[in-house]
């Protein structure tokens, strides 16, 4: 008779470790918002809640995308900032370079503000360099046709251009149109928040499998 509770108990824990691993979902740099409108224009923020490994973040250099007709670097005191120029004028990369390393376990961010032109293309790719005290991640892959963003293990920050942005956005955002850019509202990466949710659901499912097993064990002795 102790057989049945003890095997309940174990389905208990699995149910609720089988969620678990989703909680340490691969952190990347992210970007928001990721939409924006045909020659629009808005202020991007990048940001990052993790060093490389342990070592914490000295610098982001990012690259820009073709499309784009103009990229003015938000003055930040906490980043002293670098401007690399293609022949035809244009911004070609930007390095933000913490005045202060950023430890492992803290949120960082730096912005900017972006025009897009008439000939962007539907999607913009921004590859992230994140240069750390010890080690560097890239962030550069970009999803294939057909291919999901979240299996990439180093995704680069990704902007879609399009009419309806404020509909397939994800996170709080604010768009501009032709008159300027404004601020936006930056939300955190989504993935760990997931993760945390789904690893929670799990232990609770868990946990309720436990104490059904507790009670047919009480009431096998009786």
């Amino acid at each position: 008779m102790l057989k049945t509770p003890r095997g309940a108990l174990i389905a208990a824990l699995a149910a609720g470790l089988v969620l678990v691993p989703a909680a340490a979902a691969q952190a990347h740099v992210g970007v928001t918002p990721d939409t924006v409108t045909p020659e629009g224009s808005a202020v991007l923020t990048f940001s990052f809640t993790h060093g490389c490994e342990n070592s914490p973040t000295a610098a982001l250099r990012i690259t820009m995308p073709e499309g784009l007709t103009s990229v003015s670097p938000t003055i930040d005191a906490m980043w002293d900032i670098d401007v690399e120029r293609a022949d035809n004028g244009l911004v070609s990369a930007v390095t933000y370079t913490a005045t202060e390393p950023v430890a492992h376990d803290l949120r960082g961010a730096v912005t900017m503000a972006v025009r897009v032109g008439e000939d962007a293309p539907e999607t913009l790719a921004f590859p992230v360099e994140q240069r750390c005290e010890t080690g560097v991640n890239e962030w550069v892959e970009i999803a294939d046709e057909g291919q999901d963003p979240h299996d990439l293990e180093s995704p680069a920050p990704v902007v879609t251009v399009t009419d309806a942005g404020s509909e397939t956005g994800h996170g709080d955002h604010a768009q501009t149109t032709d008159a300027g850019a404004e601020a936006t509202t930056d939300t955190a990466d989504p993935a760990p928040a997931v993760g945390i949710v789904l690893g929670s659901a799990g232990l609770l499912a868990g946990f309720a499998a436990l104490v059904i097993a507790v009670r047919a064990s009480r009431r096998a002795k009786r």
